[in-house]
Protein backbone atom coordinates (compact mmCIF):
# COMPACT_ATOMS: atom_id res chain seq x y z
CA UNK A 1 0.00 0.00 0.00
CA UNK A 2 1.60 3.21 -0.91
CA UNK A 3 0.26 6.62 0.83
CA UNK A 4 0.79 9.99 -0.67
CA UNK A 5 0.76 12.30 1.88
CA UNK A 6 -2.81 14.70 2.24
CA UNK A 7 -4.75 11.43 0.72
CA UNK A 8 -4.82 7.60 -0.10
CA UNK A 9 -4.73 6.24 -3.49
CA UNK A 10 -7.99 4.50 -4.05
CA UNK A 11 -7.86 0.45 -3.44
CA UNK A 12 -9.35 -2.65 -5.51
CA UNK A 13 -10.60 -5.55 -3.59
CA UNK A 14 -7.15 -7.35 -3.67
CA UNK A 15 -5.20 -4.18 -2.23
CA UNK A 16 -7.52 -3.85 0.22
CA UNK A 17 -7.09 -7.43 1.00
CA UNK A 18 -3.28 -7.20 1.22
CA UNK A 19 -3.60 -3.87 3.28
CA UNK A 20 -5.00 -6.12 5.80
CA UNK A 21 -2.20 -8.75 5.76
CA UNK A 22 0.34 -5.69 5.90
CA UNK A 23 -1.73 -4.57 8.81
CA UNK A 24 -1.65 -7.61 10.39
CA UNK A 25 1.98 -8.43 9.81
CA UNK A 26 2.62 -5.00 12.28
CA UNK A 27 0.52 -5.78 14.98
CA UNK A 28 2.19 -9.05 14.84
CA UNK A 29 5.49 -7.84 15.14
CA UNK A 30 4.64 -5.52 17.73
CA UNK A 31 3.27 -7.79 20.37
CA UNK A 32 6.12 -10.73 19.29
CA UNK A 33 8.53 -7.80 19.89
CA UNK A 34 7.31 -5.50 22.63
CA UNK A 35 4.43 -7.29 23.96
CA UNK A 36 1.63 -4.91 23.45
CA UNK A 37 -1.63 -6.61 21.63
CA UNK A 38 -3.62 -4.61 19.14
CA UNK A 39 -4.73 -7.74 17.11
CA UNK A 40 -8.14 -7.68 18.63
CA UNK A 41 -8.95 -3.88 18.07
CA UNK A 42 -11.39 -2.75 15.79
CA UNK A 43 -10.00 -2.93 12.94
CA UNK A 44 -11.13 0.49 10.84
CA UNK A 45 -10.20 2.44 14.11
CA UNK A 46 -6.35 0.85 13.85
CA UNK A 47 -6.36 1.68 10.15
CA UNK A 48 -6.96 4.90 10.26
CA UNK A 49 -4.72 5.92 13.45
CA UNK A 50 -2.09 3.75 11.64
CA UNK A 51 -2.51 6.02 8.13
CA UNK A 52 -2.48 9.49 10.38
CA UNK A 53 0.83 7.99 12.17
CA UNK A 54 2.61 7.45 8.96
CA UNK A 55 1.77 11.03 7.36
CA UNK A 56 2.90 12.32 10.74
CA UNK A 57 6.33 10.31 10.59
CA UNK A 58 6.41 10.81 6.38
CA UNK A 59 6.28 6.96 6.11
CA UNK A 60 4.82 6.02 2.15
CA UNK A 61 4.57 1.90 2.94
CA UNK A 62 3.12 0.20 5.30
CA UNK A 63 6.42 -2.56 5.21
CA UNK A 64 8.54 1.12 6.29
CA UNK A 65 6.21 1.55 9.24
CA UNK A 66 7.00 -2.39 10.29
CA UNK A 67 10.61 -2.17 9.74
CA UNK A 68 10.88 1.60 11.85
CA UNK A 69 8.70 0.63 14.90
CA UNK A 70 10.58 -2.91 15.40
CA UNK A 71 14.19 -1.29 14.68
CA UNK A 72 13.44 2.44 16.34
CA UNK A 73 12.02 1.70 20.22
CA UNK A 74 11.36 5.87 20.31
CA UNK A 75 9.23 5.32 16.96
CA UNK A 76 7.44 2.38 18.99
CA UNK A 77 6.35 4.14 21.65
CA UNK A 78 5.40 7.30 19.30
CA UNK A 79 3.41 4.73 17.64
CA UNK A 80 1.78 3.49 20.61
CA UNK A 81 0.89 6.84 21.91
CA UNK A 82 -1.05 7.53 18.61
CA UNK A 83 -3.00 3.99 19.10
CA UNK A 84 -4.23 4.60 22.69
CA UNK A 85 -7.02 6.90 22.71
CA UNK A 86 -6.86 8.86 26.10
CA UNK A 87 -10.25 11.11 26.33
CA UNK A 88 -11.22 11.94 29.95
CA UNK A 89 -12.86 15.04 31.57
CA UNK A 90 -13.10 15.09 35.82
CA UNK A 91 -16.62 13.76 36.59
CA UNK A 92 -17.25 13.03 32.89
CA UNK A 93 -20.68 11.92 32.79
CA UNK A 94 -22.06 13.72 35.84
CA UNK A 95 -25.30 11.09 35.99
CA UNK A 96 -22.86 8.10 36.29
CA UNK A 97 -20.82 9.71 39.32
CA UNK A 98 -24.67 10.52 40.90
CA UNK A 99 -25.83 7.34 40.49
CA UNK A 100 -22.16 6.15 42.62
CA UNK A 101 -22.79 8.35 45.37
CA UNK A 102 -26.70 7.54 45.76
CA UNK A 103 -26.55 3.68 44.21
CA UNK A 104 -23.04 2.14 44.84
CA UNK A 105 -21.56 4.17 47.94
CA UNK A 106 -24.19 3.07 50.37
CA UNK A 107 -23.27 -0.46 49.82
CA UNK A 108 -19.67 0.39 50.21
CA UNK A 109 -20.24 2.05 53.24
CA UNK A 110 -20.85 -0.94 55.20
CA UNK A 111 -17.54 -2.23 54.19
CA UNK A 112 -14.14 -2.32 56.35
CA UNK A 113 -12.05 -1.56 53.44
CA UNK A 114 -12.43 -0.75 49.99
CA UNK A 115 -10.89 -1.43 46.83
CA UNK A 116 -11.84 0.15 43.46
CA UNK A 117 -10.18 -0.05 40.28
CA UNK A 118 -9.92 2.59 37.33
CA UNK A 119 -9.02 0.95 34.39
CA UNK A 120 -7.71 2.23 31.53
CA UNK A 121 -7.52 5.83 33.72
CA UNK A 122 -6.04 7.76 30.81
CA UNK A 123 -4.49 11.17 32.19
CA UNK A 124 -5.89 10.31 35.71
CA UNK A 125 -9.11 12.82 35.89
CA UNK A 126 -11.91 10.29 36.07
CA UNK A 127 -9.52 8.72 39.04
CA UNK A 128 -9.17 12.17 41.01
CA UNK A 129 -13.31 12.92 40.42
CA UNK A 130 -13.61 9.86 42.44
CA UNK A 131 -11.42 10.52 44.79
CA UNK A 132 -13.00 13.71 45.69
CA UNK A 133 -16.47 11.85 45.89
CA UNK A 134 -14.72 9.14 48.44
CA UNK A 135 -13.61 12.08 49.84
CA UNK A 136 -17.28 13.85 50.39
CA UNK A 137 -18.77 10.58 51.78
CA UNK A 138 -16.13 10.33 54.10
CA UNK A 139 -15.26 6.89 52.65
CA UNK A 140 -11.54 7.56 51.33
CA UNK A 141 -9.81 7.03 54.55
CA UNK A 142 -10.61 3.61 54.37
CA UNK A 143 -10.37 3.18 50.50
CA UNK A 144 -7.63 2.57 47.90
CA UNK A 145 -7.53 3.38 44.10
CA UNK A 146 -5.96 1.15 41.50
CA UNK A 147 -5.28 3.06 38.62
CA UNK A 148 -3.98 1.57 35.43
CA UNK A 149 -3.45 2.48 31.99
CA UNK A 150 -1.51 0.71 29.18
CA UNK A 151 0.07 4.11 28.14
CA UNK A 152 2.98 5.13 30.79
CA UNK A 153 2.87 8.55 29.02
CA UNK A 154 -0.67 9.00 30.28
CA UNK A 155 0.51 7.38 33.63
CA UNK A 156 3.32 10.17 33.82
CA UNK A 157 0.62 12.74 33.67
CA UNK A 158 -2.07 11.45 35.74
CA UNK A 159 0.57 10.88 38.17
CA UNK A 160 1.67 14.87 38.23
CA UNK A 161 -2.46 15.71 39.10
CA UNK A 162 -2.08 19.07 36.98
CA UNK A 163 -4.75 20.25 35.08
CA UNK A 164 -4.92 22.93 32.55
CA UNK A 165 -6.94 25.53 34.19
CA UNK A 166 -9.11 26.45 31.85
CA UNK A 167 -11.13 23.44 32.02
CA UNK A 168 -11.52 23.98 35.69
CA UNK A 169 -14.75 25.99 34.38
CA UNK A 170 -16.45 23.07 33.18
CA UNK A 171 -15.20 20.65 35.38
CA UNK A 172 -16.84 22.20 38.39
CA UNK A 173 -20.18 22.38 36.01
CA UNK A 174 -20.29 18.56 35.85
CA UNK A 175 -19.02 18.38 39.32
CA UNK A 176 -22.17 20.01 40.90
CA UNK A 177 -24.49 18.50 37.89
CA UNK A 178 -22.89 14.84 40.10
CA UNK A 179 -24.34 16.01 43.01
CA UNK A 180 -20.85 18.06 44.40
CA UNK A 181 -21.77 19.09 47.87
CA UNK A 182 -19.09 21.65 48.36
CA UNK A 183 -16.95 23.88 46.42
CA UNK A 184 -15.18 22.29 43.68
CA UNK A 185 -12.32 24.53 44.04
CA UNK A 186 -11.20 23.25 47.32
CA UNK A 187 -10.18 20.42 45.73
CA UNK A 188 -7.02 21.90 43.94
CA UNK A 189 -4.96 24.96 43.94
CA UNK A 190 -4.28 27.32 41.31
CA UNK A 191 -1.21 28.62 39.64
CA UNK A 192 -0.87 30.20 36.87
CA UNK A 193 -2.27 28.37 34.16
CA UNK A 194 -2.43 25.45 36.03
CA UNK A 195 -4.71 23.57 37.99
CA UNK A 196 -2.94 21.28 40.64
CA UNK A 197 -4.85 18.34 42.62
CA UNK A 198 -4.68 18.95 46.29
CA UNK A 199 -2.43 16.25 47.84
CA UNK A 200 -4.74 14.88 50.18
CA UNK A 201 -6.26 13.16 47.04
CA UNK A 202 -3.28 11.58 45.65
CA UNK A 203 -2.41 9.35 48.96
CA UNK A 204 -4.64 6.58 48.37
CA UNK A 205 -3.90 6.08 44.95
CA UNK A 206 -2.11 3.51 43.15
CA UNK A 207 -1.07 4.23 39.40
CA UNK A 208 0.14 1.43 37.46
CA UNK A 209 0.70 0.16 33.76
CA UNK A 210 -1.29 -2.81 32.95
CA UNK A 211 -2.35 -4.27 29.61
CA UNK A 212 -6.36 -5.55 29.47
CA UNK A 213 -5.92 -7.15 26.37
CA UNK A 214 -3.28 -9.47 27.84
CA UNK A 215 -2.77 -9.40 31.77
CA UNK A 216 -4.54 -11.45 33.75
CA UNK A 217 -6.27 -9.87 37.12
CA UNK A 218 -4.41 -8.30 40.11
CA UNK A 219 -7.26 -8.09 43.16
CA UNK A 220 -10.69 -8.42 44.14
CA UNK A 221 -12.57 -5.17 43.92
CA UNK A 222 -15.35 -4.01 44.98
CA UNK A 223 -15.95 -1.26 42.34
CA UNK A 224 -14.21 -1.22 38.93
CA UNK A 225 -14.75 1.64 36.43
CA UNK A 226 -13.65 0.75 32.74
CA UNK A 227 -15.28 3.41 30.72
CA UNK A 228 -14.96 3.50 27.09
CA UNK A 229 -12.48 1.13 26.32
CA UNK A 230 -14.18 -1.72 25.42
CA UNK A 231 -15.92 0.33 22.26
CA UNK A 232 -12.28 0.12 20.75
CA UNK A 233 -12.12 -3.41 20.75
CA UNK A 234 -13.72 -5.89 18.39
CA UNK A 235 -16.83 -8.55 20.01
CA UNK A 236 -14.23 -11.17 20.68
CA UNK A 237 -12.01 -8.76 22.75
CA UNK A 238 -14.87 -7.06 24.37
CA UNK A 239 -16.12 -10.59 25.99
CA UNK A 240 -12.54 -11.18 26.88
CA UNK A 241 -12.08 -8.23 28.73
CA UNK A 242 -15.70 -8.30 30.51
CA UNK A 243 -15.32 -11.90 31.31
CA UNK A 244 -11.61 -10.27 33.12
CA UNK A 245 -13.89 -7.60 35.02
CA UNK A 246 -16.01 -10.03 36.35
CA UNK A 247 -13.86 -12.30 37.46
CA UNK A 248 -12.08 -9.48 39.36
CA UNK A 249 -15.30 -8.23 40.78
CA UNK A 250 -15.86 -9.42 44.24
CA UNK A 251 -19.25 -10.76 45.34
CA UNK A 252 -21.74 -8.01 44.64
CA UNK A 253 -19.70 -5.36 43.81
CA UNK A 254 -20.64 -2.68 41.10
CA UNK A 255 -18.94 -2.33 37.38
CA UNK A 256 -19.24 0.94 35.74
CA UNK A 257 -19.13 1.03 32.33
CA UNK A 258 -19.14 4.29 29.37
CA UNK A 259 -22.28 5.21 27.57
CA UNK A 260 -21.50 3.29 25.02
CA UNK A 261 -20.79 0.00 26.60
CA UNK A 262 -23.42 -2.28 28.10
CA UNK A 263 -23.51 -6.21 29.22
CA UNK A 264 -26.49 -6.44 27.32
CA UNK A 265 -26.97 -9.38 24.61
CA UNK A 266 -23.88 -10.86 26.17
CA UNK A 267 -23.28 -13.89 28.15
CA UNK A 268 -22.73 -12.21 31.49
CA UNK A 269 -25.75 -10.11 31.04
CA UNK A 270 -27.63 -12.52 33.73
CA UNK A 271 -24.85 -12.21 35.99
CA UNK A 272 -25.26 -8.36 36.55
CA UNK A 273 -28.54 -6.93 38.32
CA UNK A 274 -28.89 -3.15 36.42
CA UNK A 275 -28.58 -0.49 38.87
CA UNK A 276 -28.78 2.72 36.42
CA UNK A 277 -29.42 1.62 32.30
CA UNK A 278 -28.58 5.45 32.15
CA UNK A 279 -25.58 5.75 34.19
CA UNK A 280 -24.41 2.34 33.53
CA UNK A 281 -23.78 1.03 36.84
CA UNK A 282 -24.19 -2.81 36.93
CA UNK A 283 -24.13 -4.79 39.99
CA UNK A 284 -22.63 -8.62 40.24
CA UNK A 285 -25.51 -11.18 41.76
CA UNK A 286 -24.72 -14.50 40.46
CA UNK A 287 -21.85 -17.14 39.07
CA UNK A 288 -21.50 -17.54 35.24
CA UNK A 289 -23.33 -21.45 34.79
Amino acid sequence: MLLTYGKRINLTKYDQELERIEIDLILEGINRYYGYDFRDYDYEMLKRRILSFMRVEKLKTYSSLQEKVLHDRNCMYRFLNSLVISVTAMFRNPAFFHSLRDLALPYLRCLPFIRIWHAGCATGEEVYSMAILLKEEELYERSIIYATDISEQALRKAKEGVIPLQLMQEYTKNYHMSGGKHSFSDYYTANQNKAIITHSLRKNIIWAQHNLVSEASFNEFHLILCQNVMIYFNKSLQERVQQLLYESLAHSGFLGLGKAESIRSTPLEKCYKVMDVHGKLFRKVDEIG
